[in-house]
């Protein structure tokens, strides 16, 4: 995905799904905030899995899927400001041939379709902030491409092995993440392990007080993670790319074909569900809707 470096989390510690599950029922103590950074299109085929038994009987078909690009700002009282994935850069509306998105990537990503609405940029010149950290979903243009607005001393945290996956469509972007990244520190690798089961693959207590949760889905990316945020108005899951759309979420479809391994990725998405079903209090933000 990238050539950028990565290193052990130097945050977070494993634990067991209980340790979590005991968390929600305590007073969430993060404000928190999602931030529509643009508008787009893309094809539907890519964010819901047509050729699911479900999606064929109802007559979904191929087109343009209106989605948004999200990042997310965790509040933290005593840790400070932290992001979850950056939305865009301002370069990208202001001067596309100046942003870390070669020509070509831009092309085939029909920006054209793009409305902007809060680039990373311009966002942190208004919040007048400097973030404490970006947490990402995963590391697909789409969630990095705000990254070059940045302070150059950010840490930066994905899931493990998504920096180095290596598929056929990464040679066509891998240029333009590396430049999304270029100047920041390494990527620290949430250490997820020892906890794979029917209920989650791996959690990790992000600053080993309950109060945000990185969760390990892959499929849609090796290291895909969802984030719970114990939040003050009550625990909040965001999705990632574990499930892109309203419609896929309700209807317990998964993603299509910009997910790497669907198999896996629909496994994800099966125990993603159930543990929201089981705790009804989670509200569910999704990763494009």
């Amino acid at each position: 995905t990238t050539s950028h470096e990565t290193q052990p989390a130097p945050l977070g510690e494993a634990k067991g799904i209980e340790a979590l599950v005991a968390s929600l029922s305590e007073p969430g103590v993060v404000e928190l905030e999602t931030v529509s950074s643009a508008e787009w299109q893309v094809d539907r085929s890519g964010v819901i899995n047509l050729n699911n038994p479900v999606a064929l009987d109802a007559g979904l078909v191929d087109g343009p899927e209106p989605i948004q690009v999200f990042f997310h700002v965790i509040r933290h009282p005593t840790k400070g400001t932290f992001l979850v994935d950056t939305g865009v850069e301002r370069a990208l509306r202001d001067e596309p041939s100046h942003s870390a998105l070669g020509g070509l990537v831009r092309s085939v990503m029909k920006l054209e379709t793009m409305k902007f609405v809060h680039p990373l940029g311009d966002w942190l010149e208004q919040e007048k902030v400097a973030p404490a950290g970006v947490f990402f979903t995963h590391l697909h243009l789409d969630h990095l491409a705000g990254a070059p607005d940045l302070p150059k001393n950010t840490p930066l945290f994905s899931g493990p092995g998504d920096a180095s996956d290596s598929k056929v469509l990464n040679a066509f972007t891998k240029g333009s993440s590396d430049r999304a990244l270029d100047g920041l520190p390494p990527i620290g690798e949430w250490p997820f392990g020892g906890e794979a089961g029917e209920v989650l693959d791996g959690v990790v207590d992000v600053f080993g007080d309950g109060s945000v949760w990185a969760i390990w889905v892959p499929g849609h990316t090796s290291g895909s993670t969802a984030y719970l945020v114990r939040s003050t108005t009550g625990p909040v899951l965001l999705t990632g790319d574990a499930s892109h759309t309203k419609w896929g979420w309700a209807h317990h479809v998964e993603p299509g074909s910009f997910t790497s391994d669907a198999v896996r990725g629909a496994e994800s998405l099966r125990k993603l569900e159930a543990f929201a079903a089981a705790h009804p209090e989670i509200e569910v933000r999704l990763g494009h809707q």
